[in-house]
């Protein structure tokens, strides 16, 4: 089981999420809009792992990505971002992201995605 802090800003898929992870017995410890929100948000709840959306305005996934990892170089990040972004996956990747789901997703890839950082 996992504690999960997630990061998009749509509320909808943010509610999605959740959904989806605390019916797989994970649990949901925040959410966040924006990635300054995110970064704040890893501070308080120190979660096992981040789903993080990359394009979200003010500050994008990957620049709170970086800081996240500045912050704590073992954190568990997990790329959940549109078809269409993959040179910024490849990035994510780069930064030390753990593994990336595009979206739209099947349940099972989310799921996998998030246990196979647990490992």
């Amino acid at each position: 089981m996992a504690n999960v802090l997630i990061v998009d800003d749509s509320k909808y898929l943010r509610l999605m999420i959740s959904k989806i992870l605390k019916k797989h017995g994970h649990s949901v410890v925040a959410e966040a809009e924006t990635g300054a929100e995110a970064i704040e948000q890893y501070k308080k709840f120190m979660p096992n792992v981040v789903t993080m959306d990359i394009v979200m305005p003010k500050m994008n996934g990957l620049l709170a990505m970086k800081e996240i990892f500045e912050m704590d170089p073992k954190a568990n990040i997990v790329v959940v971002t549109a078809l269409g972004h993959e040179p910024l996956v490849r990035q994510a990747l780069k930064l030390g992201a753990k593994d990336f789901v595009i979206k739209p997703f099947k349940v099972d890839q989310l799921v996998q995605a998030i246990e196979n950082v647990l490992i």
